[in-house]
């Protein structure tokens, strides 16, 4: 059964701004997958940056952006210690947007900056923002990982920013957490006590409820609904 939020933006959907610069009928997209199934992915390669990040470059070539990873359990994780544990985080809460740094990051609806950080450490977000919108009455939250550290330094909480406004860049490794570049973009209703942060992964056994409380990224981003 679908939650309130889900219906509203699914009433709504029409009506966003693209997150990224893309174009439905000559942009190509490239699904990428990030599970134990994609044999491709060695521990070896995971690990190291640079040959992780030659790796996203090679599979791009041809297309604008590599795109997926929602409720998707991934092998990825296991890059950094803050995802392990006696439950390992491993299923991705948002949709990551694969492009080279300097990607423009557009605000999809208009929204006030709930807060912003920068989470450095080795497989975190780096420069993170987080803004809250409210639609036909529903409050949530829209967050993007993995950005530039000087989209940060205009950032006032509270400030407003409007729908198709110009709000951030891809970030390079240094600043985004040692990642190849690329966005990660998820939806979160209820923040609760986080500031500049919220979890971008959950173990298996709170799967479901992280999922009721960050709905499908691609509600907003209209990008793999007929893939």
């Amino acid at each position: 059964m679908k939650t309130r939020l889900e219906n509203v933006l699914e009433k709504n959907r029409s009506n966003f701004h693209t997150v990224v610069d893309y174009n439905p009928v000559t942009d190509k997209l490239l699904l990428l997958d990030f599970t134990a199934a994609n044999t491709t992915l060695t521990d070896d390669l995971i690990a190291d940056t640079t040959l992780f990040a030659s790796y996203i470059d090679q599979k791009l070539s041809g297309y604008k952006y590599g795109i997926g990873g929602y409720n998707e359990d991934r092998i990825l994780y296991r890059r950094s210690k803050l995802f392990n544990g006696e439950s390992p985080r491993t299923v991705h809460l948002g949709i990551d947007i694969w492009a080279a740094a300097g990607t423009k990051v557009y605000v999809p609806i208009g929204g006030t900056v709930h807060s912003f950080a920068f989470n450095d450490n080795f497989g975190d977000y780096g420069a993170t923002i987080i803004l809250q919108h409210q639609l036909d009455t529903v409050v949530f939250h829209t967050l993007y990982g993995h950005v530039s550290l000087n989209d940060l330094t205009p950032l006032q909480k509270g400030k407003y920013i409007s729908r198709g406004e110009l709000l951030a860049h891809f970030g390079e490794p240094s600043e985004n957490g040692d990642w190849p570049p690329h966005l990660h973009f998820q939806i979160i209703e209820d923040m609760r006590v986080h500031e500049g942060d919220y979890p971008g992964a959950c173990s298996i056994g709170e799967r479901e409820k992280y999922l009721h409380n960050c709905p499908d990224a691609d509600l907003i981003l209209n990008m793999i609904r007929d893939f």
